[in-house]
């Protein structure tokens, strides 16, 4: 199933794909989000139950979330590709590079993503997000993919020159409007192999990076195992896997995004993650 956070009539709500449509099930329910629903564990219910009663909202008529709202994580793995450690000139590690996003920084499907005033050199990063599905801590590798609600679609969009200005990403990585998430997350059941899922960045149309999930250097149960040694998991977190080679700083001349570029994420078979970049 794609399930994903959305605004109606100015409300705040969240549901499932069907065709062309959102089930509402927010409608139909006394929970205030996904998060919510997935921290009482009673997505199954509702859909199930509930849905008979829940409008059909058409999916052009909504305004798209980042499909969890308000995470109580977003922990993002750096340099988890091999041809982006080559092009950096970092990475090699033997335990995944971390470093962490704020949820107010997200944007979902078809929102504006911002070059900030203060830096003309925000660049994009296509990347296959984790969304937790149960708790956990100290999770055993060979048990982390039960503990999954499902991926979806990630543009880790990176102010380099703020993140370049300490060893630490943290103020690159956090300007408003520069996380795209979305446009949903599909369950875990719907991907026949978490290894074979395509990753790929457009920009204006251009293909500027391309990798597999397979090309990982630290997979999906390594990742999630290695997060829940230091803090506890819950559900909704966000676990951001990395990018692939090809960002935009590392190109010669440099490829930064600006005002009325159009950049995509598509992860195959989730779907496309679309924003639109302006100045602000």
């Amino acid at each position: 199933m794609r399930w994903l956070s959305f605004i109606f009539e100015g409300r705040c709500a969240f549901g499932y794909v069907e065709e062309e449509n959102v089930v509402a099930l927010s409608a139909v329910c006394n929970l205030p989000d996904l998060r919510s629903a997935l921290q009482n564990g009673c997505l199954d219910f509702l859909q199930q139950v509930l849905c008979d009663r829940a409008p059909r909202i058409p999916l052009q008529a909504i305004e798209f979330l980042p499909p969890i709202p308000n995470p109580s994580k977003v922990l993002c793995v750096g340099l988890n590709y091999l041809a982006h450690q080559e092009e950096t000139g970092h990475g090699g590690e033997d335990q995944p590079t971390l470093f962490v996003r704020f949820g107010e920084a997200q944007i979902g499907h078809n929102g504006t993503m911002l070059r900030p005033q203060e830096s003309n050199s925000l660049d994009f990063e296509g990347e296959i997000a984790l969304v937790v599905g149960s708790p956990g801590r100290r999770i055993p590798k060979e048990e982390s993919l039960d503990h999954v609600f499902g991926f979806s679609c990630y543009n880790d969009g990176s102010v380099r020159e703020y993140q370049r200005h300490t060893s630490q990403f943290t103020a690159g990585k956090n300007f408003a409007q520069t996380g795209g998430f979305g446009p949903w997350i599909m369950t875990t059941e719907e991907i026949s192999n978490l290894e074979d899922m395509e990753l790929m960045t457009h920009l204006n149309g251009e293909l500027v990076q391309h990798a597999w999930s397979s090309d990982m250097v630290f997979d999906f149960p390594s990742i999630l195992s290695y997060c829940s040694m230091f803090i506890d998991l819950e559900p909704g977190d966000v676990i951001v896997t990395g990018t692939p080679g090809g960002v935009g700083a590392q190109r010669n001349p440099p490829l930064f995004m600006d005002e009325g570029d159009v950049v995509s994420v598509t992860v195959r078979p989730i779907g496309t993650l679309t924003n639109r970049v302006s100045v602000g």
